[in-house]
């Protein structure tokens, strides 16, 4: 057997999958967040959260340190894409980055956990005493996506601010955004960073399902 020939076949094979993930964006319809979402909602979904860490504690410190192409509101965070490249750096393919090989259980939660097609996925690491400002992704991408959260480091102090109410989201939990209002993140603690793993999906019957099997309304409002 040509074992050369047959991992070149599985190579093209995944970036015509991976050009498709592209190209089907345009395809789905724009999603009615507020009805699906609402502002955010936690997922009824489990999974092991050591397995999680252990990738996350894997990643070389040499990725880190940039804002991973993303500017504007973003400039107070670190970020190491994943799966395609931040929005600004173009309209570059939707495709694996070369880390995630190496990180074999957030590759699995990715593709595997919430049965739909993942797109944009990166690790965004927020700095102390730092902010995301209040922002509206706007753009077909950000209307027919869904935003999902798994929160990695965190601390009391780090809050979500989505359609005016404020969410404390915990390690171990699964959330859904409304990215298409006003929304941002805050973290008032003095000393310790904040990590989410942020994955943008396509609709899937799976995926919708869990969203509306969530918890929905959690969120306090901002004072």
């Amino acid at each position: 057997m040509n074992h050369g020939f047959m991992n070149q076949m599985k190579t093209n094979t995944r970036q015509v999958v991976e050009m498709q993930s592209v190209i089907a964006v345009s395809k789905y319809l724009k999603l009615d967040k507020q009805d699906v979402i609402g502002t955010c909602v936690r997922l009824p979904v489990s999974f092991e959260i050591e397995r999680l860490i252990h990738d996350f504690q894997s990643i070389s410190p040499d990725l880190w340190g940039s804002r991973g192409g993303r500017v504007g509101v973003h400039i107070q965070a670190e970020a190491v894409f994943l799966r395609g490249h931040a929005p600004a750096e173009g309209d570059l393919p939707i495709e694996d980055r070369p880390v995630l090989e190496q990180l074999p259980y957030v590759k699995h939660l990715i593709y595997q956990v919430l049965g739909a097609q993942p797109m944009r996925c990166l690790f965004a690491k927020l700095k102390a005493n730092g902010q995301v400002p209040l922002h509206i992704d706007n753009g077909e991408y950000f209307e027919k996506t869904i935003r999902i959260h798994l929160p990695v480091v965190t601390n009391p102090k780090a809050k979500m601010l989505v359609g005016g109410k404020e969410f404390s989201m915990l390690v171990g939990e699964i959330w859904a955004i409304n990215n298409c209002i006003v929304h941002g993140v805050v973290n008032a603690h003095e000393s310790e960073a904040r990590t989410h793993l942020i994955c943008d999906y396509l609709p899937s019957e799976k995926l919708l399902g869990l969203l509306s099997d969530g918890e929905h309304d959690l969120g306090a409002k901002i004072q």
